[in-house]
């Protein structure tokens, strides 16, 4: 931990907090436009934010892989696999929580695993971390930049050799046939109507140059890091490479855009493109705030929640799911309805007080505010959970 970078801890927090915040709303009918994601090509402040956590995977990677390196393949081998398989499974059993549900009765049943999501945020978490891994352990950094650009192109050439009339769109993507064939429709996620997954398999293969982008910006972070401090001598060239390669990946991305739209859901390599220069641009900044100009205490706030990122996103999940469990008698239109703790305190304190919009925002602060609590405390106790 000697070489670890404050600004990491508040770049991977304010990513943690940022998705407790746009997952946790009052209500889904009511949220500020920022706080959506793009209903298919495009991309809100809301669709960056989970390709900024697999950035900062990568970045926690470039400062493991060197001492994974000096202790051999078999225990490199050993914890990557290891690693990979909790989080896969975490991801797999927070879908499938609390394992019991409200039939059309009234009575808990439970949940069958015939209609369980196989993936999700956590499974994809995994997944790539795992290839990245490999790629970071066995290649020099020059060579993981080349595979990198070499998925982004390869994943796009597939769009177009394996999809429909139009490859970007819902109905024509390659990767929907290939999730339906190896996972079933049942498993899949159901949120644009139909069952399409955008953590899907095929997907998945760009973003591994999410994660691979992180590793790059962490390992030049690392190699430059006297360049950053105060006195360092190279402070201006240092930070103005971080910037300008921000700006290379921005505009690289933008240029793609016309070509292979900029999309979250199917996982563009634009995108990738697009979301890593506002990633670095984003770590950059944290780096002369608080490394260059020395000004830390704000980032307290934030790097507490990159303490412990994966626990606070899962006991985020857990909260939020338990809350449909505990069922309140209400009326609703003057009709006697039954809604879940979220729905009610929501309904009964924050929408009538607030308002629609602020309330259903204050609603997710709320929720912010309740695991900054959580993670403060583990911190303060040294406590950190690692999956």
């Amino acid at each position: 931990m000697k070489q670890r970078f404050y600004a990491l801890d508040i770049f991977r927090g304010s990513t943690v907090a940022f998705m407790v915040l746009v997952n946790n709303p009052g209500s889904w009918s009511h949220l500020y436009a920022p706080l959506e994601h793009a209903s298919w090509h495009g991309c809100t402040p809301t669709d960056l934010v989970f390709p900024f956590f697999l950035f900062a995977v990568g970045n926690a990677l470039s400062f493991v892989t060197p001492r994974l390196k000096e202790q051999g393949n078999a225990v490199f081998w050993q914890k990557t696999v290891k690693r990979t398989a909790w989080i896969f499974l975490t991801g797999v059993l927070l879908n499938w929580f609390p394992f019991v549900k409200w039939d059309d009765n009234g009575l808990l049943t439970g949940k069958p695993f015939a209609d369980l999501r196989i993936p999700g945020v956590l499974q994809r978490i995994a997944l790539c971390y795992f290839f990245a891994a490999i790629i970071a352990y066995y290649l020099k950094p020059r060579a993981v930049l080349l595979v990198s650009i070499g998925l982004l192109i390869i994943y796009w050439l597939l769009c177009l050799a394996l999809g429909g009339t139009d490859p970007y769109s819902l109905e024509g993507w390659f990767g929907l046939d290939i999730d339906k064939w190896v996972l079933g429709s049942r498993h899949l996620y159901k949120g644009e109507g139909v069952p399409f997954d955008p953590e899907g398999i095929a997907s998945t293969l760009p973003a591994i140059a999410q994660v691979t982008g992180g590793y790059l910006a962490g390992n030049y972070l690392m190699q430059h890091r006297p360049a950053f401090h105060p006195s360092g001598s190279r402070v201006s060239q240092a930070f103005l490479a971080l910037i300008l390669a921000a700006g290379c990946c921005i505009v690289a991305g933008l240029m793609w855009n016309p070509f292979f739209p900029i999309n979250k859901k199917i996982w563009t390599s634009s995108y990738v493109l697009f979301a890593n220069g506002w990633a670095i641009a984003l770590l950059a900044i944290i780096i002369y705030i608080t490394e260059i100009r020395q000004w830390r205490a704000w980032g307290r706030i934030f790097a507490v929640f990159g303490k412990n990122p994966l626990f606070v996103f899962v006991l985020s999940g857990v909260l939020a799911r338990l809350y449909n469990l505990v069922r309140i008698p209400d009326t609703e239109m003057g009709t006697p309805v039954v809604k879940g703790l979220g729905k009610w305190s929501y309904d009964h304190f924050f929408a009538p007080v607030f308002g629609n919009l602020n309330g259903s925002l204050l609603y997710a602060v709320t929720h912010v505010l309740l695991f900054f609590v959580i993670a403060w405390w583990m911190d303060r106790k040294k406590v950190y959970i690692r999956l």
